[in-house]
């Protein structure tokens, strides 16, 4: 199941939800703060995890104890 973000047009809330098909992903979603069904998409960014070149020079510190001393 897909994660959407909205932004509610009347409070600028910011939120996430749930969607079960892509045709519905505009259905029947409201505002959790202020219970508007005026909210859009909101442009998210997503991560994936693994080979980025931080987190393995991270992994590879001298602070893990490679056997030299």
């Amino acid at each position: 199941m897909p994660i959407y973000e909205y932004r509610c047009d009347e409070c600028g809330e910011r939120f996430e939800k749930f969607v079960q098909s892509m045709q519905n992903a505009d259905k029947g979603v409201t505002c959790p703060k202020c219970g508007s069904q005026h909210v859009r998409k909101a442009l998210s960014l997503f991560g994936v995890g693994g080979g980025s070149k931080s987190s393995s020079s991270f992994s590879a510190g001298s602070s893990c104890g490679s056997g030299s001393t």
